[in-house]
């Protein structure tokens, strides 16, 4: 097939996260396959135009914002060029719908609903166009399309809060983490946090526990890796025992994950959460709260913890370091393990193809969740999804 990826940024991109990922993983492999693939996408200060890695072509215009009418315009040009499009919604689908032919396969691939947080990144006339796009104009945009989902949380969100009608099938990300060989456990309480610096991670949070825990637990260290506009802010206020790395390469990434006794999450939702896959891949658990997308990749009580929203995370986060035991890494990598690239690419490649990829998800049953009085979304979620393998 000859397949075009358009996703708002790269994995290379400053800004790039989990988003990026799920679509560089499957892009590479469908490569690999066989497959032409050309990778759209936005260009960051200092990024070449055009180049081929691994097989897949990369193809860069725009910022933040043009790039959406320079993608439709650059494919209007080659409407017949392409088999299949993985149209990538990060808040904001490309409406190629609007520009490709007839006989084009589009998937919109959606990872959360942005509904609630274009109140936090943007002015008030800026958010409410943001959610006229995200909801009425890319309900019509889509509806003789197939759609993705990374989890059951998003097919629920875009059903209940955005009106989704058309069939939605859960293709959940994979995880890949550096080899560590055998890393020891810190001998002092240590938590990690990975993630972008963004505003509706609420890093925050945790920086505010940090105080209350050390009274406790005096050596308590904490980790914080990733990047991103909330840098800055979080510097000026890191409390003691706290250390922000930015960026780090995927070999120190995960020897210093693998040290930890703890992950933490105190983002107000996501699609899925990557990163609590990448750290139960080394063994550790998650604290989280009980939201979209966070509630359906921690297992709670075998992976982690879910607090339900408004609850102290210092308070969260000591429970969970008093009921800690070598069950949870156990648990922890079996869970990781169900998971992987090849088996998301596949989904997507039958999906391409027109063929059904498969049975549903297997999720944790809502009583299982802490107290959000949330009943589970299978009995809602409408088309096939993904074997939670």
């Amino acid at each position: 097939m000859k397949i075009v990826v358009v996703n708002w940024r790269d994995p290379w991109h400053p800004q790039a996260g989990g988003a990026e990922t799920f679509a560089w993983e499957p892009a590479r492999r469908f490569a690999r396959a066989g497959h032409e693939v050309c990778f759209v996408t936005a260009r960051a200060p200092g990024q070449s135009r055009r180049e081929s890695v691994e097989g897949v072509r990369f193809v860069r215009m725009g910022g933040v914002f043009s790039v959406y009418p320079l993608v439709l315009g650059w494919l209007s040009l080659r409407r017949r060029r392409f088999d299949v499009v993985l149209d990538c919604q990060n808040g904001i689908p490309f409406f190629t719908p609007w520009v490709v032919g007839r006989r084009t396969r589009v998937l919109c691939v959606v990872h959360h609903v942005h509904d609630r947080q274009f109140g936090v990144h943007m002015p008030g006339w800026l958010a409410a166009f943001g959610r006229f796009l995200e909801g009425p104009v890319s309900r019509w945009s889509y509806r003789r399309h197939e759609s993705v989902a990374v989890s059951p949380s998003t097919v629920l969100a875009m059903r209940e809060r955005l009106g989704w009608r058309g069939p939605v099938h859960i293709v959940p990300n994979g995880v890949s983490v550096a080899q560590t060989g055998n890393i020891e456990k810190s001998r002092v309480p240590r938590l990690v946090c990975l993630g972008r610096l963004v505003a509706h991670k609420r890093v925050h949070l945790l920086l505010d526990a940090v105080a209350e825990l050390r009274e406790r637990w005096p050596d308590l260290v904490v980790d914080i890796v990733g990047r991103g506009p909330e840098e800055a802010a979080l510097r000026e206020r890191l409390p003691e025992g706290v250390t922000l790395h930015g960026y780090l390469p995927e070999e120190d990434k995960a020897r210093l994950v693998a040290q930890a006794w703890l992950h933490v999450s105190a983002s107000q939702g996501e699609g899925w959460g990557l990163s609590v896959l990448e750290a139960a891949a080394l063994g550790v658990p998650t604290v989280a709260y009980d939201v979209d997308g966070l509630r359906d990749a921690v297992r709670h009580g075998e992976t982690g913890w879910l607090l339900p929203e408004g609850t102290g995370l210092a308070k969260g986060i000591a429970a969970a370091l008093d009921e800690l035991d070598h069950t949870y890494t156990v648990k922890c990598r079996e869970w990781a393990g169900r998971f992987s690239w090849d088996r998301s690419a596949d989904r997507l490649t039958a999906l391409m193809l027109g063929h059904d990829p498969g049975p549903g998800w297997e999720e944790p049953r809502a009583a299982e969740r802490p107290g959000s009085g949330q009943e589970s979304c299978a009995a809602e979620r409408p088309g096939p999804g993904l074997e939670g393998r």
